[in-house]
């Protein structure tokens, strides 16, 4: 996930299940600054931050394999 689709998804999440920022912010254990920035799509967040938020959607970042679409020549 780039920036922005961890920012859309945070925040698509969190009006489906009717949170505030000051909620989500909450039961994540995160700063409500955190969140906001996280929803903006700051480039500079913790990603221990960024898991403990997306955890709560059952989802995390981490390390994933760069797809050039050249992988099988």
């Amino acid at each position: 996930m780039d920036d922005r689709l961890i920012a859309d998804f945070v925040k698509e999440m969190r009006k489906k299940f009717n949170l505030t920022q000051v909620d989500l912010a909450d039961k994540s254990g995160v700063g409500l600054r955190f969140v906001r920035e996280l929803e903006q799509g700051k480039q500079t967040l913790r990603m221990d931050k960024v898991n403990q938020v997306l955890s709560l959607f059952g989802r995390q970042v981490g390390a994933v394999e760069i797809r050039s679409g050249r992988e099988h020549e």
